[in-house]
C-alpha cells in the first residue's frame, strides 16, 4: 500500500512500514503528513505539547484483520487557550475503533444479535454492546409532549418470576414515549412529572383493568378519561364466567361420558370470535347451544357485553349496559353475577369507549415485537439498553 493510497484511508497519515502478526492480522504503523488540529475548535496548531502512541483497530480489509499504529499529538491551541488532543477525522476521541469499523459495527447489530456481530468482527460482547448502545442513545431522540393527546398504556414482562415494565405509547402515532421498571402507581409517576404541564392537555387513556394506571392517571390527568380496553375485559370474562360455567356443568355430567367430554373439548369454541368459526364449528357450536343452556347464556352475554364498545354515544352505550345487567342479575348463573358486580365500578371507563373509541390492540403488536427482539438476544441484563431497544424500534408514524 503506497502512501497515496493510505492517505485515502487514513487522512493526515501515511504509511511508516507494515507487518504481518499472524496469518490473518496484520500491524500498520502510521505516521502524520500534516499540522496538528485542535480537538475543540479545529483550528491548525503549531506547538506539540506531548506525543502519545496509540493502538487501534480497524476494518478488516482482504479478510485480514487490521490494527494501526500511530503517534497522536496534544497541542496547545491559542483559540481554546487550552491543551487538548489533535482532531483526527476518522478517529473518535478515547476510542480504540476507527469510524469506519464502528459504522461498520453498527450497521450489524441493526440485523444481527451481538453474540454473532461479536463473533464476525472478533470483539468483546460487552464492546459491541456499548457501541450499539451509544448509536441508540444517539438516535433515540426525546418525545415531544406538546402534541400528545391520547395514551395507551400497558404491561409487559421483563423476566419470569412476575418482573414487569410498563410502556407508555402515543395512541395516534404508536411512538414509544416512555418505558419503567413495575406496574405500580410510584413505578409510573416518573412519566406524568416528566410530562409536566401537558398533562392538563390529555384527553384520554387507554388500559386494561389496572387500578393502580386508573388512580395514577386520575391523579396527574384529572380532565383525562380512562378508557377500558375490549380485549381484556372480554378475557375476564371467558377466565372467570365461560370457564367457570363450562367447568361446573361438565362436572355435573360425570355419568354421561359423552356429554362431559363434548362441554370440555368446547373451551376455544366459546372463546373464539364467531367470525373466525369454521363452518364445522359452527354446526358444533350450535349443537352445544342447544344441549346446554347456561352455556348459551353465558356465550350469547358475552357478544352482548362486546356491544358496548361499539355504541354510537354514551347514552346509548348505557341503555346496553343497563339491559346487560338485567339480563345478568336475572340469570341463575352465579359466577356471571359476581363478575356483574366486579364490572360495575369499571363503568365509567366502559362507556367512555364510545366517545374514544381506543384500545391496546396496537399496544399488544409492540408487546409481541418486544419479544421478538429480547429472544434475539436471548435476554438482557442491561434494562436501559433494553429500553432504548424498543424506542429505536417504535419511532411512531408522522402525524
Amino acid at each position: 500500500m503506497d502512501n497515496k493510497l493510505s492517505s485515502l484511508f487514513w487522512e493526515g497519515y501515511e504509511l511508516k512500514d507494515s507487518s504481518l502478526i499472524s496469518e490473518s492480522h496484520i500491524l500498520i504503523h502510521l505516521q502524520p503528513i500534516a499540522p496538528a488540529r485542535c480537538g475543540h475548535c479545529q483550528s491548525m496548531c503549531l506547538r506539540i505539547h506531548d506525543r502519545s502512541v496509540r493502538q487501534v483497530r480497524d476494518h478488516d480489509i482482504l479478510g485480514y484483520r487490521l490494527t494501526i499504529k500511530l503517534p497522536v499529538r496534544r497541542v496547545r491551541c491559542y483559540a481554546c487557550m487550552a491543551v487538548c488532543r489533535e482532531w483526527i477525522e476518522w478517529l473518535p476521541p478515547h476510542s480504540r475503533f476507527t469510524t469506519r469499523l464502528l459504522s461498520y459495527v453498527e450497521q450489524l447489530v441493526r440485523i444481527l444479535p451481538i453474540l454473532h456481530v461479536a463473533q464476525l468482527v472478533c470483539l468483546s460482547w460487552h464492546t459491541v454492546k456499548e457501541i450499539d448502545k451509544q448509536r441508540l442513545a444517539r438516535e433515540v431522540t426525546p418525545p415531544d409532549y406538546t402534541k400528545v393527546k391520547r395514551l395507551i398504556m400497558d404491561e409487559f414482562a421483563l423476566h419470569k418470576g412476575h418482573r414487569y415494565a410498563t410502556i407508555i405509547t402515543d395512541a395516534e402515532t404508536m411512538k414509544v414515549l416512555w418505558i419503567g421498571v413495575g406496574r405500580t402507581r410510584q413505578s409510573i409517576r416518573p412519566f406524568f412529572k416528566e410530562l409536566g404541564s401537558q398533562c392538563e392537555h390529555i384527553e384520554a387513556v387507554a388500559m386494561d383493568q389496572n387500578t393502580a394506571f386508573d388512580l395514577e392517571v386520575k391523579m396527574h390527568c384529572p380532565t383525562a378519561e380512562v378508557v377500558y380496553d375490549l380485549f381484556h375485559v372480554i378475557a375476564k370474562y371467558g377466565r372467570e364466567v365461560i370457564d367457570r360455567v363450562r367447568v361446573d356443568q361438565a362436572n355435573q355430567l360425570k355419568h354421561d361420558k359423552p356429554g362431559r367430554k363434548l362441554i370440555k373439548r368446547s373451551r376455544w369454541l366459546l372463546l373464539k370470535n364467531r367470525q373466525n368459526l369454521t363452518d364445522f364449528q359452527q354446526i358444533e357450536l350450535h349443537e352445544l347451544m342447544e344441549a346446554n343452556q347456561s352455556l348459551a347464556l353465558v356465550y350469547i352475554m358475552k357478544e352482548q357485553l362486546k356491544d358496548l364498545w361499539y355504541a354510537d354515544s354514551i347514552w346509548d352505550a348505557f341503555k346496553r349496559w343497563r339491559q346487560w345487567w338485567k339480563m345478568a342479575m336475572d340469570s341463575d348463573v352465579e359466577p356471571l353475577k359476581i363478575f356483574c358486580r366486579r364490572l360495575r365500578p369499571y363503568l365509567r371507563g366502559i362507556l367512555a369507549s364510545a366517545k374514544y373509541p381506543l384500545h391496546t390492540s396496537g399496544l399488544e403488536g409492540i408487546n409481541n415485537k418486544i419479544k421478538v427482539i429480547k429472544r434475539m438476544a436471548y435476554g438482557y441484563r442491561d434494562i436501559e439498553y433494553f429500553f432504548l431497544k424498543i424506542k429505536a424500534a417504535f419511532p411512531g408514524l408522522r402525524r
